[in-house]
């Protein structure tokens, strides 16, 4: 969604609204200059079709989340504050920022342990995950974004090997006269966090620059970090007929402490607590991630070229609470100690081509990808003599590379009442591991493993009326393994070469509909028929093997509605039923897991909703609440399920036009009733440390000033 002018205030209120503005010390002239924005009902979005097209038009799941739904009275900070309101998606916070959240979209990615899996992140066109599908949230840079879109269902099969969907962040062009701010943030457990920025436009080039810090002290114990973000672009128009930008980024995180999952009994006795290994091992993990690229668009009379390119570098080390024992005896353990250098490069190139002399509409659309990631891959002992949790003996020594080459084609036909869309990519992910650590009895693993699959989709609309559309959409998709899947085989041996990409088959019925002029209400049913589901074979001496389970069945309901009822009083509602389980009988390990099984991650329901009032213009505030049902942890269902739960969160954000500055106040509370809950789990943790504990009642305060030159 984004945002529009509203209309002025009615006659009537004015005393009322003069008392309450000269209270927070807002004047009548700046409100003239500022007007406050609403919900706009056509939002218009291009993932899916790659053009700019409005969602309602669509044959399929999109949605889109507007600069001001991801800005206005939140944090500024994850990801989840804005995606809890797209149906489909469960979005966790782990509380936990050495790890980053955890998504799934229908399902998929419910089992990262860490980041996001199952769903292909895209920021600006450049790709946040690997052509392995690993991706990281945390790139997404929130001060800067003018829109997240969020394409699930059959279509998003056409994004190559992520099954569960995509998510795309668009950052905002730098427009108008020149102008600089900064803002400041203040909140429980320790939180601060201070923004800098300056955009504007000057002599036909368009610029962006901001620079954050952010220190929290976790609610946890030992859950401490501090993340610094930066970001600049530029974008201008070369000619008449073509634009640019040029767009860099970069993450830092140094020393971010891990509290690890807990057992319920911890969890239960005291929710800030912290299992015995993480303090003795002192788990940690930094990151800095660097990133730049460039969108070049081209325009040849109708039709148009789209090209990317970017290239980055990331360097982590972590220090995980694995014995000293089972690194000891183990030939093929790679230590407790994480420690890579990523460099990563790519681009893609589109044509975009509207075809005359046939009825209808028909644009087509020929693209090409192409990404690649080459890790310099080291394990060490985290351990050295008597000391614990530094680096010690080397353990592994390997380069993996990654490289995806995926051509796709699309046709989007408009025909009378009917629109038509079509596509299908040829993907393909090729692993290659060269083994540098062949020392005694510890042999070469190296080799290559590649993976093939085309992906079809199609997808077929009817405008019954023009406020009513209908749609039907099917898709095949597939899922390869990630590095971190393909580590290790059953009994820590080598990389588990054997193991194979999952592959579904997606259908989606859905309708969009306008009821009178302030409200939007998108509902779909889906089915996804997965074979060879990639899950947990076993989990031991701190290291994971997985394996290709049988089959897997996802039923389930998406709604979303927006509403705009008046100038003052909007709603917004998602809600999600996912019946997730096995369609087959496998064994895991010594365990096994009967058909019927609940998929462990994924709540059964979720909702979210959302009652927003702007008395006057300047002022808004908002009440939000979510529930989700249980989660199962394991697949199983035997361990203890994380209970449902049912947060509500309150915030209020004011604003002030004084000439050229302008200022605004943010104030928040969150688990307004001060519930203890289980916030996210770790699926199938191999030491029972399942459950990650959500904060309590927590408050946040915030303020920021802007001039404009």
């Amino acid at each position: 969604m984004s945002c529009n002018p509203r209309a002025q205030l009615p006659e009537l209120s004015r005393l009322a609204k003069a008392m309450l503005l000269s209270s927070f010390g807002i004047t009548s002239s700046s409100l003239a200059a500022e007007p406050v924005s609403q919900i706009v009902l056509e939002p218009s979005v291009v993932s899916g079709s790659r053009a700019a097209t409005q969602s309602f038009d669509l044959p399929f799941s999109v949605d889109r989340i507007g600069r001001e739904q991801i800005s206005d009275g939140q944090l500024g900070i994850n990801a989840s504050e804005a995606l809890t309101r797209v149906p489909g998606l469960v979005v966790q916070n782990r509380q936990n920022y050495a790890q980053d959240l955890q998504i799934s979209s229908r399902g998929f990615g419910a089992r990262s342990a860490f980041g996001v899996r199952g769903l292909k992140l895209i920021t600006d066109g450049i790709p946040a995950s690997t052509p392995d599908g690993q991706g990281q949230a945390a790139t997404f840079n929130l001060d800067t974004a003018e829109s997240i879109e969020v394409l699930r269902g059959p279509a998003s099969t056409l994004y190559g090997s992520n099954a569960g969907g995509v998510i795309q962040m668009f950052s905002r062009d730098g427009v108008g006269r020149p102008r600089i701010g900064a803002e400041t943030l203040i909140g429980s457990d320790g939180l601060t966090r201070n923004h800098l920025t300056a955009e504007g436009e000057a002599d036909g080039v368009g610029f962006v620059l901001d620079a954050s810090r952010m220190d929290t002290d976790g609610y946890r114990d030992h859950s401490s970090a501090r993340r610094d973000q930066t970001f600049a672009k530029l974008n201008f128009k070369p000619d008449e007929d073509s634009k640019l930008a040029l767009i860099y980024s970069s993450l830092e995180q140094n020393g971010t402490q891990d509290p690890l999952g807990q057992a319920w009994q911890a969890y239960k006795a005291d929710p800030r607590s912290v299992a015995v290994n993480a303090l003795n091992f002192n788990t940690r993990k930094s990151i800095d991630h660097q990133q730049l690229g460039a969108n070049y668009e081209r325009y040849f009379g109708d039709a148009t070229l789209q090209t990317t390119v970017y290239a980055g570098k990331r360097s982590v080390i972590q220090y995980l609470a694995i014995p000293q024992t089972p690194q000891q005896n183990n030939l093929g353990h790679s230590g407790g100690v994480v420690d890579f250098d990523r460099e990563f490069h790519g681009g893609s190139v589109r044509w975009l081509q509207p075809v005359d002399g046939v009825a209808g509409d028909l644009r087509l659309v020929f693209g090409l990808d192409y990404d690649q990631s080459r890790d310099d891959r080291r394990g060490y002992e985290n351990f050295s003599g008597s000391q614990i949790g530094v680096k010690g003996a080397l353990r592994r020594d390997e380069v993996d590379t990654v490289t995806s080459l995926d051509p796709y084609a699309q046709a989007t036909w408009t025909l009378g009442n009917w629109t038509l869309q079509g596509g299908l990519r040829y993907s393909t992910v090729e692993v290659d591991v060269d083994d540098k650590y062949i020392v005694g009895a510890n042999g070469d693993d190296s080799g290559t493993r590649r993976y093939e699959k085309a992906t079809p989709s199609v997808s077929l609309g009817y405008a019954f009326t023009p406020d009513l559309n209908g749609y039907i959409s099917v898709g095949k998709g597939f899922e390869t393994p990630s590095q971190g899947e393909l580590a290790y085989s059953q009994g820590n041996a080598g990389f588990n070469y054997g193991l194979e990409p999952s592959e579904s088959t997606q259908y989606e019925i859905g309708l969009k509909a306008r009821i009178a002029e302030g409200t939007r209400v998108n509902a779909a049913v889906f089915q996804i028929n997965t074979e060879d589901e990639i899950v947990v074979l076993e989990n031991s001496g701190g290291r994971t093997s997985y394996q290709n389970a049988g089959k897997t069945l996802r039923r389930g309901f998406e709604l979303g509605v927006e509403s705009q009822f008046s100038e003052q009083w909007s709603a917004a509602l998602a809600y999600t039923y996912l019946a997730a389980t096995y369609d087959s009988r496998f064994a895991a390990g010594s365990n096994i897991v009967d058909k019927g099984s609940d998929l462990p991650g994924v709540p059964r329901t979720t909702l979210f909703g959302e009652l927003a009032w702007k008395p006057v213009d300047g002022i808004s505030t908002a009440l939000e609440g979510l529930y989700r049902s249980k989660v199962y942890v394991e697949d199983t269902n035997v361990e203890k399920a994380a209970p449902s739960y049912a947060v509500f969160n309150w915030r209020t954000r004011f604003e002030q036009n004084l000439g050229s500055w302008k200022t605004h106040q943010t104030l928040r509370l969150d688990n307004l009733l001060d519930r203890q809950y289980v916030g996210s789990v770790i699926v199938g943790d191999g030491n029972g440390r399942f459950y990650e504990a959500a904060p309590g009642r927590s408050w946040y305060a915030g303020a920021g000033v802007e001039y404009q030159f």
